[in-house]
């Protein structure tokens, strides 16, 4: 392992992060390889999509680019088993684990007469199940990490009929994601686990998000992966006893850092941001960030 330092505070940190082979994902991973650190890229796709790019290879050679090291692993968060081997090899191959980002999600955006009961089961057991899974297996490494940190890709939990009744499925799953952050912060606070939520307050320009949304006119109205990435790793290097149990939107919590330029997230500065989904109206953005009320879903 490399040592940490005050430059480099990530330096021989081992992350385990799902869903990694392509954007949020893939962006969390590239900013903490630039310290040098450790990411198993833990996602199912080893062959290409036809409309999203990137696998665990192609991201691993990303990561080795940017100075981490990198362990591709096929592994479905649905799979008791394959989760459990993939985080002991994890372990193996660097040492132990230090942080776990729960990032891979399943989405359909349908009302209740119309999702298919199979697509509900998808949702649930990748987004809450999964997310549960992977934190539940990966305890006995991070009670053993010197500073442990486990992260949820989820929303603040706002429990308003506007984010449930469009499609009342996929919004009981994602912020089941949540429900998971809200007791297991409580739950490891004593053993000095942090466990956090970051959610985007804009669309965030993924090849996922453009697929679902559609064209390049959306995507303008969105900010760049690296935005989330940059908060991820804020949370990543501070003490686990003082943060843990927190829902954090990215450019709010940037700004609790000292961040007061967000211009260069965004795609193109000539349009207004287009606001994320799941986005309480109560979480007033940086001072000079507009966004508009439409919004992407993530």
């Amino acid at each position: 392992m490399n040592p940490a330092s005050p430059m480099r505070p990530l330096a021989g940190k081992t992350l385990f992060i799902t869903g990694a082979s392509r954007g949020i994902g893939l962006a969390i991973a590239l900013r903490a390889a630039r310290d040098g650190a450790n990411i198993a890229i833990a996602a199912k796709t080893a062959q290409p999509h036809p409309k999203l790019a990137g696998t665990i290879y192609s991201a691993a050679a990303d990561v080795e680019r940017a100075g981490g090291k990198a362990l591709p692993l096929v592994v479905d968060v649905r799979d008791d088993a394959a989760v459990r081997q993939a985080l002991e090899t994890t372990a193996e191959a660097f040492g132990g684990i230090d942080i776990v980002v729960n990032n891979a999600s399943a989405i359909q955006l349908t009302p209740v007469a119309d999702t298919d009961m199979k697509r509900f089961d998808l949702m649930h057991q990748i987004n809450a199940r999964g997310s549960f899974l992977v934190s539940k297996y990966a305890l006995p490494y991070l009670e053993r990490a010197a500073n442990p940190h486990i992260l949820m890709i989820s929303p603040p939990l706002d429990m308003k009929e506007k984010w449930f009744a469009p499609h009342t499925a996929y919004s009981m799953a994602k912020f089941g994601m949540s429900l998971v952050v809200l007791g297991l912060s409580g739950e490891l606070r004593d053993k000095a686990i942090a466990v956090n939520a970051l959610w985007p307050r804009s669309i965030i320009a993924t090849a996922a998000i453009k697929n679902l949304l559609g064209g390049e006119e959306r995507m303008r109205k969105a900010r760049k992966p690296e935005i989330m990435a940059d908060a991820a790793y804020e949370i990543f290097i501070s003490p686990s006893r003082a943060l843990t149990g927190r829902f954090l939107i990215d450019d709010s919590f940037l700004a609790e850092r000292g961040v007061r330029d967000f211009e260069p997230y965004r795609i193109d500065a000539t349009q207004v941001l287009s606001r994320d989904f799941f986005l309480p109206d109560d979480i007033a953005p940086p001072p000079n960030v507009e966004t508009v009320e439409e919004g992407g879903r993530r």
